[in-house]
């Protein structure tokens, strides 16, 4: 048996993680200078809508929000948990090429597996995305587990579907994508000027890129819901994702759009996480799904 964990960028709701039996290891940010733990294992998903509206409307005020590493230690003392009751692990990450986070883990691994002496199995896939992109991976690893795959047999198989699971999407203003060197300043005021809206998705290699621009943001929301329905593979089968800084009457019309022309086996639709949603800001609504690759041809 093996345990399955993830980071609080994967964006899972409270009431999902503890159905699925996934261990959330938080982030922390700092908001005016206040800690605030970014997972609240005992939330409901009206209470998570809540704060995440309280969240990005502090965010639309201008307050100073600082983000930082999940520790070495902390992973340790999560993993160890699992290891002292006899069972392996699997962590699903966060995207090593936009965060440090993954390699924070892979030292906690290492020191553990020498401290076990071998005698169990620590595996470490990196979804090279964020978000539900980790969060539905996790899911699916639950899945795994409950059907008796081991921890090798799971981890390899998720690994396969690291390239195919799709993340794209569009934020409310490109000004926090220039804060955080995604975009440059001049190109974020003109075009917010112009209401010019990019569609962003993760790559292959696991950054955040540039797909395409698009003029006005019900047209650009109406592009995520073509690109969605034209390049998602079996979608009766698959858990879709739909994560909102704020936009949630938007991601419902989305929902909606979506369910008109495809059925798919299960929507999560969330408030986005606090850490990687500091650095993509209020309105941001993105999509994650499994197409046949990440290319979005």
């Amino acid at each position: 048996m093996f345990q399955v964990f993830v980071d609080s960028a994967a964006n899972l709701p409270a009431v999902t993680a503890k159905k699925y039996d996934i261990h959330v290891v938080s982030f922390v940010n700092l908001v005016n200078g206040k800690e605030l733990v970014c997972f609240d294992p005992d939330l409901s998903p009206e209470e998570e809508l809540a704060k995440g509206k309280e969240y990005y409307n502090a965010m639309r005020t201008g307050c100073e929000i600082k983000t930082g590493l999940i520790s070495t230690a902390n992973f340790a003392d999560a993993f160890r948990t699992a290891l002292e009751a006899d069972q392996d692990v699997i962590y699903l990450s966060l995207s090593k090429n936009i965060s440090g986070t993954y390699n924070s883990a892979r030292l906690a691994a290492e020191e553990l597996l020498e401290e076990y002496g071998g005698k169990r199995k620590i595996r470490l896939v990196d979804s090279l995305n964020a978000s539900l992109a980790q969060g539905i991976l996790a899911i699916y690893a639950s899945e795994m587990r409950d059907r008796g795959m081991n921890v090798d047999e799971a981890a390899d198989l998720l690994e396969t579907y690291v390239s195919k699971m799709n993340g794209v999407f569009t934020v409310g203003d490109l000004k926090y994508l220039s804060r955080t060197g995604r975009i440059k300043g001049s190109v974020a005021v003109v075009g917010n000027m112009l209401k010019i809206k990019p569609i962003l998705r993760g790559s292959e290699d696991g950054y955040i890129v540039s797909y395409k621009n698009v003029r006005g943001r019900k047209a650009v929301l109406n592009e995520l819901i073509r690109l969605f329905c034209e390049t998602i593979e079996e979608p009766e089968k698959q858990i879709v994702g739909i994560a909102h800084a704020d936009a949630y009457e938007e991601s419902l019309y989305m929902m909606e759009e979506i369910q008109k022309r495809v059925k798919v086996r299960e929507f999560i639709n969330t408030s986005y996480d606090y850490c990687t949603g500091s650095h993509v800001g209020p309105d941001t609504i993105a999509l994650f799904y499994l197409g046949k690759d990440r290319s979005l041809l």
